[in-house]
C-alpha cells in the first residue's frame, strides 16, 4: 500500500467516525485552577481559568497556565506549558492549545513536542485527532527515535500503530547513512522505514537508490523493489528487486541484473545475482551476459554462471566464467567449457575444450592464455595439443600443429606465433595471385609463422628441419590432414546475439575419413 491510500485511509476514518458514528458527548472538567470566573468580555458562556489549571475529558488530562473554557461548546483555549496526557506512553506539549471537545481535536501552536516512550516529535503546529489517535503536522516536522533523526515538510503519526507517515523532502538521518526520499513510512517499534518515491540511503560505502521498498534501520537490511541501484567508488548493481544486509555485506537481486565495474570497464549481466561482500566474492546467473568495453570496441561473452572475486579493498580481481562460455569480438571468437580472467595481469584464461577464432584462423588447445595491453590484444598462449587451422579452399586446409605455441597481436591481429615442440605444417603455398605452387609438409622442433592480414606469409622453421613439396595431384590423401584436426566453423559464434546459441555436445569434426570420402 502507498503513502496515498495510507493517507486516504485515514481521512476517511476522521470523517466516518465524526459524521456516522458521532461519539457521545463528555463533559469537559475542571479538576484544579486556582483563580476560576466568568468573564464577559470573552463572552457570555467563557469562564476564564488562571494557575496551574488541570481539565480533563474522558481519560484524556490537559495542563496548562491558564485557559478560556466554554463548557456548552465543550471547547477550551489553553495557553503556556500546554500539556495533553494521552496516555501513560503519549504525552504532547506546546504554548498553546485550542481544543474542541465535540470532534476531539487538539489544534496545538509553537514549540510542539509529541513524546511517546522514546520517540519524540517536534514541530511548530500541529493537529492531534483524539477518535483516531492521529497526530498531523502541515509545515515541518523532526522525529527522534534512537539514533535515527527523521525530517519532512508535512507528516502523520498514527499513535496506535506506531507509524510515521512523512511527505515532501524525507531526510532519514542515521549515524551510518543517511536516507532522502519525498513519502516515506516509518514505523518505531520495528524501526523500518517503507518508501514510495525515488530514494537516495548514502552511507560510508557505498549508495543505495530505489523507488519503492523497505530499510530495518535496527537490523540494517533493505529489501528494494523498483528501479534499484547499489553503487561503491567503482561498482554499480542494477536490478527489478534487491535484497542487501549492509552488516554481513550479503546483497540478492533478481531480475534484470546489471553489475558495472568502471575500473576495469566490464557490465555483467544476467537475471539472478548475489554478492557477499565480507567474503569477497559474487556471482550472476541466468542469460549471463559480459561485456567488456574500450575504446574501440567490446567483447561479448555468455556462461551459464559468472563469479566474481574481490581483494580486500573490495577492488575486482578475478573472474570465473563456467559452462558453455561464448564470446564474441569484431576481431576475436571463442568458446570453452569454463573461463578465468585475472584482472591484475589482464589474462583471459580458457579451460576444457577451447576454441579460439582469429579472422580466418582458428586456434585450439588444451588451454589458451589470451593477454590484453592498453586495452587491446597482446598475445596468447596455447598449452599442450596446440593446433591451428585455416582454410585454403572448400576442401583444402593450412595447418600448424605442435606441442606450445605462443603468438603476438599487432593492433589486435594476429602478426607472428612461434611452436615449440613437435611442429608439424601442411601449408598450401600459392602466388600472390592465387597460383597454387604447391603443398609444404614440414616437420621440425621449433618454427616461427609470420602473418599479414590474418593471412599465413611465411613459415621459418628451426632444429633442422623435414620438409617436402608436393604438387596438388602428387599429395598423398593421408597427409593432407594432421592427426587431431578439428573444424568447428559451426560453433564459431557470428555476432553479439550469436554467443547465447547452444551448442550441441557432438559438435562436426573435420577429419580424414570425411576427407577420403
Amino acid at each position: 500500500m502507498n503513502l496515498q491510500r495510507y493517507l486516504l485511509s485515514f481521512f476517511f476514518v476522521i470523517v466516518f467516525s465524526i459524521a456516522v458514528f458521532p461519539q457521545q458527548k463528555t463533559v469537559i472538567h475542571i479538576e484544579r485552577a486556582q483563580l476560576q470566573q466568568f468573564d464577559k468580555k470573552l463572552g457570555p458562556d467563557i469562564e476564564r481559568l488562571k494557575g496551574n489549571v488541570v481539565l480533563r475529558q474522558d481519560s484524556t488530562w490537559f495542563y496548562c497556565d491558564s485557559a478560556y473554557l466554554n463548557e456548552k461548546s465543550r471547547n477550551f483555549d489553553a495557553f503556556g506549558n500546554v500539556h495533553i496526557k494521552v496516555s501513560d506512553t503519549l504525552n504532547i506539549y506546546g504554548d498553546k492549545l485550542k481544543y474542541n471537545g465535540e470532534s476531539k481535536v487538539a489544534e496545538l501552536f509553537n514549540h510542539v513536542k509529541l513524546v511517546d516512550d522514546s520517540t519524540i516529535l517536534e514541530t511548530e503546529y500541529m493537529l492531534y485527532y483524539r477518535l483516531t489517535r492521529l497526530a498531523h503536522y502541515p509545515d515541518s516536522g523532526t522525529i527522534t527515535s534512537g539514533e535515527n533523526i527523521l525530517k519532512s515538510k508535512k507528516g502523520y503519526y498514527q499513535s496506535d500503530k506506531k507509524e510515521f507517515y512523512f511527505s515532501k523532502d524525507v531526510e532519514l538521518i542515521n549515524p551510518d547513512y543517511t536516507t532522502y526520499t519525498d513519502t516515506m513510512v516509518y514505523n518505531t517499534r520495528t524501526e523500518t522505514a517503507w518508501f514510495y518515491s525515488p530514494t537516495l540511503i548514502r552511507g560510508k560505502d557505498n549508495t543505495i537508490y530505489a523507488e519503492s521498498g523497505w530499510y530495518n534501520t535496527r537490523l540494517d537490511v533493505a529489501q528494494l523493489e523498483k528501479n534499484n541501484q547499489l553503487t561503491t567508488e567503482d561498482q554499480v548493481v542494477e536490478s527489478d528487486w534487491m535484497f542487501y544486509n549492509r552488516n554481513t555485506g550479503f546483497g540478492d537481486a533478481r531480475g534484470n541484473v546489471v553489475i558495472t565495474d568502471t575500473t576495469h570497464k566490464m557490465i555483467i549481466k544476467g537475471e539472478i545475482g548475489k554478492i557477499w561482500e565480507d567474503e569477497g566474492r559474487s556471482y550472476v546467473t541466468e542469460k549471463t551476459l559480459a561485456i567488456s568495453y574500450d575504446k574501440n570496441d567490446s567483447l561479448f561473452m555468455h556462461a551459464d554462471t559468472m563469479f566474481m572475486f574481490f581483494d580486500k579493498d573490495k577492488q575486482a580481481k578475478q573472474m570465473l566464467a563456467y559452462y558453455g562460455v561464448r564470446f564474441y569480438r569484431s576481431d576475436l571468437q571463442g568458446s570453452c567449457d569454463s573461463l578465468v580472467y585475472h584482472m591484475a595481469d589482464s589474462t583471459m584464461r580458457m579451460y576444457i575444450e577451447p576454441v579460439l577464432w582469429s579472422s580466418k584462423n582458428q586456434l585450439t588447445a588444451d588451454s589458451i592464455f589470451v593477454t590484453i595491453a592498453n586495452q587491446q590484444l597482446d598475445s596468447l598462449v596455447m598449452h599442450n595439443s596446440a593446433f591451428i587451422v585455416s582454410r585454403d579452399s572448400m576442401i583444402n586446409y593450412n595447418q600448424i600443429k605442435g606441442k606450445n605455441m605462443v603468438g603476438y597481436f599487432v593492433e589486435n591481429e594476429l602478426d607472428k606465433i612461434f611452436v615449440d615442440g613437435n611442429a608439424q605444417t601442411v601449408y598450401w603455398v600459392r602466388e600472390d595471385d592465387g597460383q597454387l605452387v604447391g603443398i609444404n609438409l614440414a616437420k621440425s622442433s621449433t618454427l616461427m609463422i609470420r602473418l599479414e592480414d590474418n593471412n599465413i606469409k611465411g613459415i621459418s622453421y628451426f632444429s633442422g628441419p623435414n620438409e617436402v613439396m608436393y604438387p596438388e595431384k602428387d599429395l598423398p590423401k593421408e597427409e593432407a590432414i594432421l592427426k587431431g584436426f578439428r573444424w568447428l566453423e559451426k560453433i564459431r559464434p557470428t555476432d553479439r546475439m550469436d554467443i547465447f546459441r547452444k551448442i550441441e555436445p557432438e559438435i562436426e569434426v573435420v577429419q580424414k575419413e570425411e576427407q577420403e570420402k
